[in-house]
């Protein structure tokens, strides 16, 4: 990991926006480098020497993870992220014939069913459990309004439903899938909910630091390719943030979005 010199040493010479204007690319680009300006919070004095130049938001990354996560596993037509250019993903960076898109007689293909998703009536099932869910008064929001159960998915879950969903929720209502699809699941779950306590601990937040790339890592041996983006290698930094930081009470958006 670059330090905060070894960044400026990097960017001191790159133009701010402000000197090319928009949409200007620095000569190099993609092939020497990355750097697209300068930022202008490098004219501050100390911003080389700033630990934590910029500041993750907890609330919004859990909400995505979690929404990948939910609706892949729910199979939710149109936000699953194990779609058709996944599956054909697979046949190029995978050896996971299982799930390799299927040609049938008809001249169309077919998705073969994932040990990772459920099927409509499973979903159902879980939307049905969330119905009649009964939680703490003041612990959480009215989930059951959330739930279709004759479409078998959730709809108009806000930042602090996935939040209570994913720490608490998604061990119980993926526990029928096989232990080596839902204990990485619990285990994720479980990181988020032990960077969201009050008190942090600096051995804990080592733990964290170095059991995340391996829970991602199980996770990518059981979802496709497509399922990953910046938003599933985020967590990974989240750790480290925190001891910088402190707790993530202090630094996420709730506060100031609800």
């Amino acid at each position: 990991m670059m330090s905060g010199n070894d960044v400026w040493e990097t960017v001191r010479d790159y133009p701010k926006v402000t000197d090319i204007g928009w949409g200007t690319k620095i000569p190099g680009y993609g092939k020497l480098h990355n750097w697209t300006k300068r930022s202008i919070f490098w004219d501050l004095p100390y911003w080389k020497d700033n630990l934590l130049r910029h500041n993750l938001d907890v609330m919004h990354i859990e909400k995505n993870f979690f929404d990948n996560v939910f609706n892949t596993v729910m199979n939710v037509a149109g936000k699953t992220k194990d779609n058709e250019k996944a599956r054909n993903d697979l046949a190029n960076l995978c050896v996971r014939g299982d799930l390799e898109m299927q040609p049938l007689p008809n001249g169309k293909w077919a998705k073969p069913k994932a040990k990772y998703s459920f099927t409509s009536e499973e979903a159902k099932l879980v939307c049905q459990w969330i119905k009649e869910l009964k939680m703490p008064d003041g612990y959480a929001s009215n989930l059951s309004r959330c739930a279709d159960v004759t479409k078998g998915k959730m709809k108009g879950m806000k930042s602090h439903d996935c939040h209570i969903f994913m720490e608490c929720l998604l061990p119980i209502a993926f526990r029928s899938l096989p232990t080596e699809i839902w204990k990485p699941l619990t285990e994720l779950s479980c990181f988020f909910k032990d960077l969201c306590c009050n008190t942090l601990k600096l051995e804990d937040l080592v733990r964290m630091e170095q059991n995340i790339p391996i829970i991602i890592c199980k996770l990518e041996r059981i979802f496709p390719p497509g399922f990953f983006d910046s938003m599933e290698h985020i967590p990974i930094h989240l750790p480290n943030e925190a001891i910088l930081g402190g707790p993530v009470q202090y630094r996420w958006m709730y506060p100031f979005e609800r």
